[in-house]
């Protein structure tokens, strides 16, 4: 075999290899549908943001009452927080909460899980690659 059709091996197999590395998910964290209403602020879609971290509502609801120092529950209309704030903010730990605790840090997917570890600590665990690290606990 030549130089040159080693050459053009060489770059099929690189044009392959870039082709299946590309990222093609079409995963998105989701952005807070909220509204204030009173002394309070109303999370509309808390259903689609914890469906697409694959965690109960009521885990992601604890995770923002902690986030933000003051309480929130469930209820039929969505979360309600205790407490006006603007919708960027609420974007801001929506995002923090799926790179911490939903996003793999070896291969970048959503396809993980947490394991209670004890002591104030999680396993983050990842179904898609097998990676498995600690996370504080919320």
């Amino acid at each position: 075999m030549g130089d040159e059709e080693y050459m053009k091996l060489l770059d099929r197999a690189m044009a392959s290899i870039h082709s299946l590395t590309s990222d093609s998910s079409d995963f998105t964290i989701p952005k807070a549908d909220s509204f204030v209403q009173g002394s309070k602020t109303i999370v509309k879609n808390i259903g689609i943001i914890a469906d697409r971290a694959r965690r109960s509502q009521q885990e992601f609801a604890r995770y923002i009452s902690k986030e933000l120092g003051v309480p929130a529950n469930i209820e039929q209309q969505g979360l309600v927080i205790n407490g006006k704030f603007q919708q960027a903010d609420l974007d801001k730990r929506i995002q923090r909460y799926f790179e911490v605790y939903v996003i793999c840090r070896e291969c970048h997917k959503p396809d993980t899980r947490l394991e209670g570890a004890g002591r104030g600590m999680f396993y983050l665990i990842c179904e898609a690659c097998g990676s498995r690290y600690g996370v504080k606990n919320y």
